[in-house]
């Protein structure tokens, strides 16, 4: 049985999500998680790399940022029908619900991801001129 993944360019994008949704999960669990960053950074001999990686990590999901940044590049990505802010919407989009900004980075997300599809649907195989109707391709005639 044969799937039409690649036919509606969504195979790339589910490929992305599923390496960024890896990067995320190592992220969380293997670092944050597990403690290999130091708990305290105001002692003196905490190693400075560490603690601003550390830093880096918790700040991008405080109030939600990624989820915020995936909503703002997805909904802009929407409106405008940019695909490079499309991608940027669904990548933080899959990291931010990884990394606790659920609602934000969902919305965000999806709304990134119907652009990438529609995108490469128009200039992909959505083939046809501009101000046909379906049934012209059919050859059906028009009725009344």
């Amino acid at each position: 049985m044969r799937t039409n993944l690649p036919k509606y360019g969504i195979a790339g994008a589910l490929l992305a999500g599923a390496v960024v949704a890896g990067l995320a999960l190592s992220l969380r669990h293997g670092v944050l998680e597990a403690g290999v960053l130091p708990r305290d950074c105001t002692v003196a001999d905490a190693p400075a790399l560490a603690c601003l990686l550390k830093q880096a990590l918790v700040q991008s999901f405080v109030d939600m940022r990624v989820g915020w940044l995936s909503l703002i590049a997805g909904a802009l990505a929407f409106v405008r029908g940019a695909r490079a802010l499309a991608w940027v919407g669904w990548l933080c989009g899959v990291a931010g619900l990884v990394l606790y900004s659920y609602d934000p980075a969902a919305v965000g997300a999806l709304l990134a991801l119907l652009v990438l599809v529609r995108a490469h649907q128009q200039h992909g195989q959505g083939g046809g001129e501009a101000g046909q109707q379906p049934a012209d391709r059919l050859r059906v005639g028009r009725l009344g």
